[in-house]
């Protein structure tokens, strides 16, 4: 063995407990760190290959290569896209599950716990969630490859209704999709699937909303004159966390064809909200084919993990569509159930782990507080925004993202906020186009949100306004001067 990993491995427990050290140092020190942005120092010469320094001296060496360019993500004052943070007992289950290294798959064929953890995990989120039994789940790296998981077995099953194996043969025929206002990982996924980007047939939105007009879908299936098809339903799109109306796409399904799936990232939290009116934006939710939510958003685990959820009657299309042959060594059909048989992964983490954890420790009430102050505090900057002279919603607070403007000023000026405000390093939000108005939106999934921090961040915001607001008057008076 070379002496450097022999050294190592004699010094593991201070290895680890230097690494522990770093890990604190940085959250304790998140505080101080730009919200959103920081400015990496300039690069210093990484030692070369043949130059080998041991875990200790890379350790400080990663501290001083990368430690000033790390931003403050995974903190409450980062508001941008849908990031969450990481709870305290998931950070311990994902440094368990790096030091237990598992690979899991069946149930009984590697004769290890690990296909066991995520198959009693699975049960746990579902119920989170308000899932029936009726789903078969598993853990993904995100979004875009949950989404390619559901979205794999309903092109499974519209290929059977056109009467082929669509994973045995190819795709032999078009399917069509319809959505309203599907994420782009939705789109990411039709490609790689072979069904196209463009697959993609719009439906209209309801007045003023991003929800699904249902009336306008019926009137696109009628055209299909019986084809199968494929329904992407959203449960919180990115903009204005807004829900299709799942219950009236069920009633449509009793006169059509089609595979509904439900993109349910963040939305699907809602569940857990105090408010009656949030969780009715779910009601039928588990009447969907498939169903998919990232929980490295309000779950509050660390990247990357994400979960397909696919109705048990739909088992045998999954194995259609996944099932890894030719390889005797992997024993893929031994055991009860077999995670390489229903997704595209054969080399997968132990993802299960730190939701396992940070579920078993903080329970159902544990993320009834999360999502409840998560909703309260964007209730409160709405709120604050709405009685402000210069400030304007773009839409309702739906959930948990605001989306506004500043009426005054123009498009490239909005966005001239949202660069100051992220480069002044106290919040981050970004910048957005919403029904063709250029605004910003900040989106509250961190499990330490809290309605107190939006007179901070209303003060930030107005000190950024009026910065911005006086450079377009200096400019407008040096023009005026010099037209004189």
């Amino acid at each position: 063995m070379h002496h450097l990993l022999a050294r190592d491995w004699a010094q593991l427990d201070e290895l680890l407990a230097g690494g522990s050290y770093a890990a604190i140092q940085y959250l304790q020190g998140v505080g101080r760190r730009p919200a959103g942005r920081a400015t990496p120092q300039a690069s210093t010469e990484v030692p070369r290959l043949d130059s080998p320094l041991g875990a200790e001296g890379t350790l400080r060496l990663a501290k001083e290569y990368f430690d000033a360019g790390l931003a403050a993500t995974t903190s409450p004052r980062y508001l941008g896209y849908v990031t969450g943070g990481v709870t305290p007992a998931a950070l311990v289950g994902d440094w368990l599950a790096s030091t237990y290294d598992q690979n899991p798959h069946g149930l009984r064929a590697f004769g290890d716990v690990s296909g066991r953890v995520e198959h009693e995990t699975v049960p746990l989120l579902r119920e989170l969630l308000g899932l029936h039994g009726a789903f078969n789940g598993g853990f993904v790296t995100g979004a875009t490859v949950s989404n390619y998981t559901c979205l794999g077995v309903a092109r499974q099953w519209a290929g059977r209704q056109q009467g082929y194996d669509v994973a045995a043969e190819g795709l032999l025929q078009p399917i069509p999709v319809f959505s309203a206002t599907s994420h782009s990982s939705v789109t990411k996924a039709l490609a790689g699937l072979g069904l196209g980007r463009n697959a993609v047939r719009k439906t209209a939105t309801l007045p003023g909303r991003e929800a699904m007009d249902v009336a306008d879908l019926a009137r696109k299936l009628t055209d299909l004159k019986g084809a199968a098809a494929i329904v992407i339903a959203s449960a919180g799109t990115v903009n204005t966390a807004d829900f299709d109306d799942f219950s009236a796409l069920l009633e449509l399904r009793k006169r059509y064809s089609f595979w509904l799936h439900i993109d349910g990232a963040f939305g699907g939290f809602a569940k857990l909200s105090d408010s009656e009116a949030h969780r009715e934006l779910l009601r039928d939710w588990s009447g969907a084919d498939s169903v998919t939510v990232d929980n490295h958003k309000w779950l509050n685990v660390p990247y990357d993990s994400g979960t397909w959820f696919v109705k048990k009657q739909h088992q045998e299309l999954q194995v259609a569509t996944f099932a890894n042959g030719g390889a005797a060594y992997l024993n893929a059909d031994a055991g009860d159930w077999n995670y390489l048989n229903v997704g595209p992964e054969n080399s997968r983490r132990l993802r299960a782990l730190p939701i396992w954890f940070t579920l078993k420790a903080y329970g159902r009430v544990g993320y009834e507080d999360i999502v409840t102050r998560c909703c309260a505090t964007a209730r409160q900057l709405g709120a604050a925004l709405a009685s402000s002279a210069v400030y304007a919603l773009l839409a309702p607070v739906r959930l948990n993202v605001v989306a506004f403007t500043a009426p005054e000023l123009a498009a490239e000026e909005i966005d001239a906020l949202a660069q100051l405000l992220n480069d002044r390093g106290k919040f981050f939000l970004t910048p957005t186009t919403l029904f063709g108005r250029r605004g910003l939106r900040a989106a509250f999934v961190n499990w330490q949100h809290d309605p107190r921090q939006v007179e901070a961040l209303m003060t930030e915001l107005d000190a950024c306004y009026a910065l911005i607001s006086s450079a377009t008057a200096a400019g407008a008076a040096h023009l005026h001067n010099t037209a004189l």
